[in-house]
């Protein structure tokens, strides 16, 4: 019984085929929670392939619903002993639409398919294959241990692709039931295919709409051009604003005073390795005086996600009469997401444009989040990282993308420390969404060290001696 022998039990369900029959399964259903006809799918994942898949590992589950939500929760635990750290782990089992007409030849999100050393299917990344991997990784500890070591905790959801509805809520009424020494869980990317990556919280995010309405109908740009106000101009001096030619953001509030000097030492760690099909990185754009690496992972970034004004598909010679944009900023630890919106209000009234309607966009996102890279609980998992791979993992005090983190950190007061089996090349959230097998193979053995480690006394020696959470 040694921890080589668990991470060789983990990576033996990816030679046999096991795992890849798991996750076909589960890859067939079409959760897809932006979908209200998807609904009895959202049960149908939890019933037949969480609830029996846990309950083979130990676990007593029980499915949660709240109001705030529109699909439900399970919560389950496995108790060894008191004495025993306990971790909480986290997925969701729902995706987005699976875009089904715009997958390459042959390819299909609901059916997974492995083609030159990549699996294809929506959510095997985001998020079924990422929690699967985990869960097959507790599995070989089971096997070779005959326990876990530790106590264990699981939290899945079903609507996480619509913003987490409920989330936080029922984490506030179940607290108790949640309560851990740490959340390991896996989502995201990555920093680049080949370097093992934890990440420690993630950017908040605030889509808003920006409008403005300045008459009824069109008028002929020959008879009126120079008479009356052009909202499409009006709009685009309003982003410029906000936004400086070489994307500053210009709001104030709107970014940090400054980067703490820990996160700054981490980030400073950290290379961008671009891989195929990847954008190439413009060093002139975003804040001065910071690296790429440091704008995306320690400041905000605020972008144009749609602009429209008249009719751009089919123009005609005359003034429109209204023109609007969707918008959204990614902000770090550090801005105050509650006077947003109130800021940008000021900051658009002072430059003359009062008549720029402001309001938040449906789709709702996560608040900013983090812990401290420092933090006993990251070098412990970091240890166990290096001792896995041979590599220092890469240490991301936020994920550039947004997901439910603060959730963990500020309901449960707990540190929270991610291990994603993703890469930037993933195209999560885009049709032909994907996995190389290499990252899946080398994202078992990890698992199976960290819960490994989980059972060694280090572990038990910190659960001993809690380090409060630094979320600043």
């Amino acid at each position: 019984m040694t921890r080589q022998a668990v991470i060789d039990k983990a990576r033996q369900t990816l030679a046999s085929g096991e795992l890849f029959r798991t996750l076909s399964r589960r890859v067939a259903m079409p959760t897809e929670s932006q979908n209200p006809d998807r609904a009895a799918e959202m049960r149908r994942y939890l019933d037949e392939e969480m609830i029996p898949a846990l309950r083979e590992l130990g676990f007593t589950c029980e499915v949660l619903t709240h109001p705030k939500a529109q699909a439900p929760f399970l919560v389950a635990e496995r108790h060894e002993d008191d004495a025993l750290p306990t971790v909480l782990g986290y997925g969701h089992g729902d995706v987005i639409r699976g875009q089904d007409d715009r997958w390459h030849e042959g390819l299909s999100p609901w059916r997974l398919t492995e083609r030159d050393g990549i699996w294809y299917g929506r959510g095997v990344v985001d998020n079924k294959g990422q929690h699967t991997l985990n869960l097959e990784a507790m599995r070989a500890l089971l096997a070779v241990r005959g326990r876990l070591g530790f106590n264990a905790r699981w939290l899945i959801e079903m609507g996480e692709e619509t913003g987490s509805p409920g989330l936080r809520e029922l984490c506030e009424a179940h607290a108790d039931r949640l309560r851990a020494d740490l959340l390991l869980a896996s989502d995201g990317p990555r920093i680049a295919r080949r370097k093992p990556t934890l990440f420690l919280g993630s950017r908040g995010g605030l889509g808003f709409d920006l409008t403005i309405e300045s008459r009824a109908g069109a008028h002929h740009s020959g008879n009126w051009g120079g008479l009356i106000s052009n909202p499409g101009v009006l709009l685009a001096h309003a982003i410029a604003a906000m936004v400086g030619p070489n994307g500053q953001i210009r709001v104030p509030g709107w970014v940090p005073e400054s980067i703490p000097d820990s996160v700054r030492r981490a980030v400073g760690q950290l290379a961008f390795e671009p891989g195929p099909g990847d954008p190439e990185i413009e060093p002139w754009w975003g804040e001065p005086g910071l690296t790429p690496a440091e704008r995306v992972f320690a400041w905000c970034s605020c972008e144009v996600l749609a602009f429209e004004t008249g009719n751009p598909r089919q123009p005609v010679n005359a003034i429109p009469p209204k023109a609007w944009a969707r918008m959204q900023l990614r902000y770090v630890v550090g801005v105050d997401p509650d006077r947003l919106l109130g800021q940008l209000r000021q900051f658009l009234d002072r430059q003359g444009l009062s008549m720029v309607k402001i309001a938040p966009s449906r789709e709702t996102m996560f608040r900013a989040s983090r812990i401290d890279p420092s933090h006993p609980w990251v070098q412990w998992a970091a240890q166990s990282v290096q001792h896995t791979t041979g590599t220092a993992p890469a240490i991301l005090p936020s994920l550039g993308g947004s997901l439910p983190n603060d959730v963990f950190t500020e309901v449960l007061g707990l540190p929270t420390v991610w291990v994603p089996h993703s890469y930037p090349g993933s195209a999560n959230h885009a049709p032909n969404e994907n996995v190389p097998v290499t990252v899946v193979d080398e994202g078992l053995g990890i698992m199976a060290g960290l819960y490994w480690d989980l059972g060694e006394a280090a572990a038990r020696e910190l659960a001993a001696n809690p380090v409060p959470i630094d979320t600043r």
